[in-house]
């Protein structure tokens, strides 16, 4: 019997770290950014998070962009692209949310600084 190896963490453990977004969470988190093989992991959380807040029956944008700008403040140059497509991928107002917090946190202008041409 061969056992398949889950990817850890999973997009749920992702999602619920998010949802809270504590010390202990950011702590977790930002180990997931210093290794690259877990980029996906963290972006299929990240969806199931946004996708869960769009699906409860109150919307908190205020917690949406909080993410959002936490994400931008703190994830390095490499998923920054990746995080505005997230942000970008959904029509729903948690995905607009989420968007508004993650420009303003100018991570993506940090990372891609544009060009004096």
């Amino acid at each position: 019997m061969s056992a398949q190896s889950l990817p850890f963490p999973d997009r749920e453990t992702v999602a619920d770290k998010l949802a809270t977004l504590g010390d202990a969470d950011q702590a977790f988190l930002k180990l997931l950014f210093e290794n690259p093989a877990q980029d996906e992991s963290l972006l299929e959380g990240l969806h199931l998070y946004i996708d869960r807040a769009a699906a409860a029956p109150f919307l908190n944008s205020l917690k949406l962009e909080r993410c959002g700008e936490w994400l931008g403040n703190t994830a390095p140059a490499r998923l920054q692209i990746r995080l505005s497509e997230a942000a970008k991928s959904g029509q729903h107002p948690a995905y607009r949310a989420f968007r508004t917090g993650l420009e303003r946190s100018g991570g993506l202008e940090r990372a891609y600084p544009k060009s004096s041409v």
